[in-house]
């Protein structure tokens, strides 16, 4: 998020409102990322224009090309961008990604999403929304094509001999010759294998559907939780449905967002997530949640809680975990309307935490130690000061305790998140002598 997470952090006197379109912004927060030793920097993205352009800076570069510039200036970071498999072609998005792993050494990882909304599909000449299931349905399969294209090149197929003048062994490039539902892809495609096999597939839906296609597909998962108790139940679940799905619930990383509000004391953090929190205009903030529960604005008064005739999870087309987890929030605590888009404002349903640097790294410990996260995405409430805190001063405290690296250890993000490089699909199985 370009000025920060928090809803409001661009109105703050030192955000530069215009850091969404300003390469070099991204550039020095990547390599801050990489001073710290994180294993990887993160991009949101989505094909359609969210909400009112007066609420927030909307300047969106697209991720794979801002990676492609990030990855010139960096060595180790790794690099996840999101990309949907509704609004894309399984070939021109391997592509992309491969090109991008070639680019930063085997760095990549895709966030592979579905797309809700009905204003993204009228970008792409559709009336409204696939359904939900559909859309899963067809980002399985378009996940089987793309692994299939990163597998079309063996790892040694280029041989490069220029006494024989042979570059690549032809026999070791194959057509996918896929003939599916959604998809017919001929293949093979046109950039080799990189040394990490193919990027890192990372997923952030927690619906059901979400999460079966994340135990049969995702090597990460961001998800967003309240509560340890909720973040132990989902972790505890998706490791039981990844083994269902004959892999080993190791090879999946689950990954919850915390955005922490870092200051000297305590009382000052609360006074700065408070400050934060007051910058927050009620009328657009109260259209954005409107949208979500899919009820008229003017049905949320800023002052009681929300409706009781609020439509059920089933009935939801997008986003439905992020759904559920709002409805929850509100309910359980007895939230207004003005109390829960102050809770919403920092980081959208994921866990909002303010205290000192011990109390954040006291928080990650917790629920590390407790079962219910791998790691955490950090989404800094402002940026840069939020991430040059982090890692200035909570990075500082996780490696002291042993939780967190001091240097990095490998080079590509499979390295970094301790996964296998995949096997090749179309590897030929050595044969007994």
């Amino acid at each position: 998020m370009s000025t920060g997470h928090h809803e409001a952090s661009w109105r703050l006197p030192e955000s530069n409102s215009f850091a969404g379109t300003d390469v070099a912004h991204f550039q020095r927060l990547a390599q801050t990322a990489e001073r710290g030793k994180l294993d990887s920097i993160f991009f949101a993205d989505s094909p359609v224009l969210h909400g009112n352009v007066a609420q927030r800076p909307y300047g969106s570069l697209e991720p794979t090309v801002l990676l492609a510039a990030i990855a010139a200036v960096t060595e180790r970071i790794g690099l996840i961008a999101t990309a949907s498999t509704t609004y894309n072609e399984p070939y021109n998005l391997a592509r992309r990604f491969a090109s991008v792993d070639h680019i930063s050494g085997g760095r990549t990882g895709w966030n592979v999403v579905t797309t809700a909304g009905d204003a993204a599909a009228r970008n792409f000449s559709l009336a409204g929304q696939p359904a939900h299931s559909q859309r899963y349905e067809r980002a399985a399969e378009f996940l089987d094509v793309a692994k299939k294209l990163w597998d079309s090149w063996e790892d040694d197929a280029v041989v490069a001999d220029k006494d024989a003048g042979v570059w690549a062994d032809s026999s070791r490039v194959h057509p996918v010759n896929h003939q599916g539902r959604h998809f017919q892809v001929e293949g093979g495609l046109d950039v080799p294998r990189s040394v990490q096999g193919h990027p890192v597939i990372v997923q952030a839906g927690s619906s059901e559907n979400g999460k079966d296609f994340a135990a049969r597909y995702a090597e990460a998962v961001f998800t967003a939780h309240q509560t340890l108790a909720a973040a132990q139940d989902f972790y505890a679940d998706l490791k039981r449905r990844t083994t269902a799905a004959g892999r080993d619930p190791q090879s999946i990383k689950i990954l919850p967002g915390i955005v922490p509000v870092i200051a000297a004391t305590e009382a000052e953090a609360l006074r700065l997530e408070r400050e934060l929190d007051e910058l927050i205009l009620p009328e657009h903030a109260v259209r954005q949640l409107a949208n979500l529960l899919r009820v008229p604005p003017e049905s949320l008064k800023l002052e009681a809680q929300l409706p009781v005739d609020l439509p059920p999870e089933d009935e939801i087309e997008g986003a439905k975990s992020r759904y559920t987890l709002v409805v929850n929030l509100a309910r359980n605590e007895q939230l207004t309307v003005r109390q829960l888009i102050g809770r919403l404002g920092g980081g959208r349903g994921h866990r909002t935490f303010a205290g000192t640097p011990d109390q954040v790294a006291d928080a990650i410990q917790h629920w590390f130690q407790s079962g219910a996260a791998d790691g955490f995405n950090i989404m800094p409430p402002v940026l840069p000061s939020g991430l040059d805190i982090f890692v200035d001063q909570v990075v500082p405290i996780l490696q002291d305790r042993g939780l967190f690296r001091r240097e990095y250890t490998g080079r590509t993000l499979r390295e970094h998140f301790g996964l296998a490089v995949p096997a090749n699909s179309f590897e030929r199985v050595p044969q007994p002598a």
